[in-house]
């Protein structure tokens, strides 16, 4: 009894700090999207007023061509685009460093530079990198290279994936997109699975060396060959490293905003807008908080969608073992 208060007594202040500024934060955002708050503070008196609307504000937000449908088909080519790209380079990584390659340790660490940068200093190395007169351009022009110019902006660099989700009857999903400003979006999902491609090859390569040698001999003995051996025993046993992987991807993807600010503001037009980015005009920058609060809360539920049946698949597990 006493081993318990005295471990109520060290978790009182973490549990006391995060009621306060997660789960209340969360239920104040909450009602000031059902209220017509839409300035900092009135002409006279202290406090702002809280007119009560009820669900208007998702009304009008779901009636804003900007977010239904460009801002929810932006973060759902964005999530699917940024998590095949991270799980397919992490794994094809993961599987060369478990080769025992000489200088192994090295790659490794350079594989996982670019965690350690945040997404701001991650934007504005990639917005150097596609800036018209420097980076890339300014690299390939001396060896008489003609560059492609305009890198965030020129419908080229990505045209097979645009022609397979024309293919898809995208433009009927957003009519009016411009073949110039698809390839922004690319440009973005590159930047972005650039500095998370170390953290899935990290997952995977963990999956890897925790499989047992005995697994990996009895398969050579069968006669199974190395391709044989990652693709039809190592690699399906990594499954739930996998979904571990999807849903820490896809709540990131979910809730990106510094990276795409820094690149692109979300232009050109709309074609890097995302929740978030309207979130923060919304409410910054026309004062609309209420809005903002409502876009909050969208992509709350969003990111629960995504993370709740992970956490209760994890805590099945955690009472089965």
């Amino acid at each position: 009894m006493r081993n318990a208060r005295l471990t109520l007594l060290l978790l009182a202040p973490a549990l006391a700090t995060t009621v306060l500024f997660v789960y209340l934060f969360i239920a104040w955002t909450g009602y000031a999207s059902l209220t017509g708050w839409n300035q900092i503070a009135p002409a006279e008196g202290l406090l702002p007023r809280f007119p009560f609307v009820g669900l208007e504000n998702y009304r009008s937000l779901f009636s804003a061509r900007r977010f239904w449908p460009n801002d929810a088909f932006n973060t759902v080519v964005f999530t699917a685009a940024f998590e095949f790209v991270c799980l397919g380079t992490g794994l094809f990584l993961a599987i060369l460093l478990d080769r025992k390659l000489r200088g192994g340790a090295v790659f490794r660490n350079v594989f996982l530079l670019p965690m350690s940068l945040s997404f701001v200093v991650t934007g504005t190395i990639w917005a150097w990198i596609f800036n018209p007169t420097t980076g890339i351009n300014e690299l390939l022009e001396p060896i008489g290279v003609n560059a492609v110019r305009r890198w965030l902006l020129d419908v080229r660099l990505l045209l097979p994936l645009w022609h397979l989700l024309d293919a898809l009857r995208v433009n009927v999903l957003r009519p009016g997109l411009t073949t110039d400003s698809r390839a922004a979006l690319g440009a973005v999902v590159l930047a972005a699975a650039w500095q998370m491609s170390g953290f899935t090859m990290a997952m995977f390569l963990a999956g890897l060396r925790g499989i047992s040698d005995e697994v990996r001999e009895a398969a050579r003995v069968d006669g199974a060959s190395e391709v044989q051996l990652y693709r039809h025993v190592l690699v399906p046993m990594l499954r739930p490293v996998v979904v571990s992987a999807v849903v820490i991807l896809g709540y990131t993807s979910l809730k990106i905003f510094d990276l795409v600010f820094v690149m692109t503001r979300g232009g050109p037009g709309t074609a890097t807008d995302f929740p978030s980015i309207y979130l923060f005009d919304s409410a910054f920058k026309g004062n609309q908080w209420a809005r903002g609060a409502a876009v909050a809360m969208v992509m709350l539920l969003a990111s629960a969608v995504v993370v709740l049946p992970y956490l209760r698949r994890e805590l099945r597990a955690g009472g089965r073992a």
